[in-house]
């Protein structure tokens, strides 16, 4: 398409398919250092690839809701350490590994679990 037709072109009334809030398996874990879009590094995030029972390919969930304080949080899975170099017991990815009575990360992979959408319209993993 050339530049001319693009400037024409109009805006569409078809709005993207999402997901729907299903069970995902975790077919494999990574962790993956974040940047802001100053390229600034602002710390290490878990990315868990997961099979959705609607997607051929497989997508890549890296947040959470949980419960914290008696209220639902969504928040990032964050890599973040505490004095004795372990995972934050009071972070979400403490909290995650807590409800999926796993003691590491690597320990996600293979685990059914279910999801919902956040606030965006992106699937989290729902741990409450």
């Amino acid at each position: 398409m050339e530049t001319n037709e693009k400037l024409e072109t109009e805006t569409g009334t078809i709005e993207k398919k999402s997901l729907e809030a299903k069970p995902v398996l975790i077919l494999s874990v990574d962790i993956r250092e974040q940047t802001n879009k100053e390229g600034k590094v602002v710390g290490d995030k878990v990315i868990c690839l997961s099979k959705h029972p609607d997607r051929e390919d497989p997508i890549e969930i890296s947040t959470l809701s949980y419960l914290k304080n008696k209220s639902v949080k969504t928040s990032g899975l964050w890599f973040n350490l505490d004095e004795e170099n372990k995972i934050a017991k009071d972070s979400a990815l403490g909290a995650f590994l807590g409800f999926c009575e796993v003691k590491t990360i690597s320990q996600l992979k293979e685990l059914q679990l279910e999801t919902e959408l956040d606030d965006a319209g992106y699937l989290c993993f729902k741990a409450y």
